[in-house]
């Protein structure tokens, strides 16, 4: 049996609670960081279920990617859904934690393994932080093997992340080589991918007029906000196992999209 505390700190070695963004809500967000547990559950959302999850395991301590807690709460009531999720969880003794934007912005975060899902070479970051390490920054930049076409591409990347549809900007009929990525929602990141020379650039939760910023440069590319950052249950794992190899973590089996398509 392990502090709470502990197993937070295996994944803030790599990813420091200080890299989150300023809006952000990183960190332990519900239970005690001394308690004791044998074990974790790792998701990328917390919801009912997984929570439901948890208790059917006898597991004492989840940690997601998404903050459970993201804006000030005035009251938690069990007839809200964020309400109910913390309530049932402090019923059951669970603590809650999220690794967020600090895990988005470490070099070996959400979109390093991404990148390596694509098969991405020479990794850098796509835009590095002015005040921290050149390791620490949003977006991944690299190259693949070999150039292939865009359909080829948009093909591959449908593959890669089993995704039911992918948006993407007007083609260009240019061989994809230089792609640069962010998990989850990048918008803010088209313009530093453009400076950089890419061919593609893959994100997700794009805007109507985000894909005009293309401008005839890039191939824009939003292939799901889940979808993007579906491998950090893995990382998660991979990080606490790393660090202890005898501590029991669980991957959760709940599918947590939000997202349904109808193709």
């Amino acid at each position: 049996m392990i502090k709470v505390s502990e197993v937070l700190s295996y994944i803030t070695d790599v990813a420091p609670i200080c890299w989150q963004e300023s809006y952000d809500n990183s960190g332990l967000l519900v239970g005690d960081a001394n308690a004791l547990v044998d074990k974790v559950l790792v998701t990328l959302d917390v919801t009912e279920k997984v929570v439901d999850e948890a208790i059917e395991n006898s597991i004492r301590l989840i940690i997601s990617h998404h903050p459970l807690i993201f804006k000030g709460l005035k009251n938690i009531l069990v007839d809200d859904t964020t309400g109910r999720i913390i309530t049932k969880a402090i019923k059951h003794d669970i603590s809650i934690a999220a690794m967020h934007t600090n895990l988005d912005n470490s070099f070996y975060g959400v979109n390093r393994v991404l990148a390596e899902q694509f098969g991405l070479k020479d990794l850098q970051i796509l835009r590095s932080s002015q005040q921290l390490e050149i390791q620490v920054g949003s977006g991944m930049l690299g190259t693949l093997e070999a150039e292939i076409s865009e359909n080829d591409f948009l093909k591959f990347i449908k593959e890669k992340l089993n995704v039911g549809a992918i948006r993407h900007s007007e083609l260009l009929n240019r061989p994809i080589k230089k792609v640069a990525i962010c998990g989850g929602s990048g918008a803010f990141l088209i313009d530093d991918a453009k400076r950089c020379g890419v061919d593609a650039y893959v994100t997700a939760d794009l805007k109507y007029h985000d894909f005009f910023s293309a401008d005839n440069e890039v191939l824009i590319i939003d292939a799901g906000h889940f979808e993007t950052e579906q491998f950090t249950k893995q990382l998660f794992a991979d990080i606490i196992l790393k660090k202890n190899p005898k501590f029991a973590v669980q991957i959760s089996k709940v599918n947590t999209n939000s997202v349904n398509y109808f193709v």
